[in-house]
């Protein structure tokens, strides 16, 4: 299975170093939607979309949109269950453990650096 190691240069940390990659119907449509929680380091990063929602989770989440170039466009910090967001200018979005963006210092405007790894 393909994994994901995020980090941001800009602030020399890393978002997570074992994210799933959600880049089928499928995969995208399941989400994280079967987990009853992320941990630490931890993550999905969805492409290509714009929007995603919390309907069903049981738990917040930190929700990065990307560009294509992987810039941060739109945070929307420990988004709640039941909730929806969206950007129109975002090609990805990273979720991550609520309180991730914060540890990190994560902001809009920051470039993230994507390594790809088998598991």
């Amino acid at each position: 299975m393909r994994r994901l190691r995020v980090h941001n240069p800009s602030r020399e940390t890393t978002l997570a170093d074992r994210a799933m990659i959600a880049d089928t119907s499928k995969t995208r449509k399941t989400g994280l939607l079967k987990h009853d929680r992320l941990e630490r380091g931890e993550g999905l990063w969805i492409t290509p979309c714009e929007g995603v929602h919390t309907v069903g989770m049981k738990f917040p989440i930190d929700v990065l949109f990307l560009d294509k170039r992987r810039k941060v466009v739109k945070i929307r910090a420990a988004m709640p269950r039941w909730r929806m967001a969206a950007c129109l200018w975002a090609h990805s979005v990273l979720e991550l453990p609520s309180g991730t963006a914060e540890a990190t210092r994560t902001t809009r405007g920051d470039q993230l650096e994507f390594e790809t790894y088998e598991s």
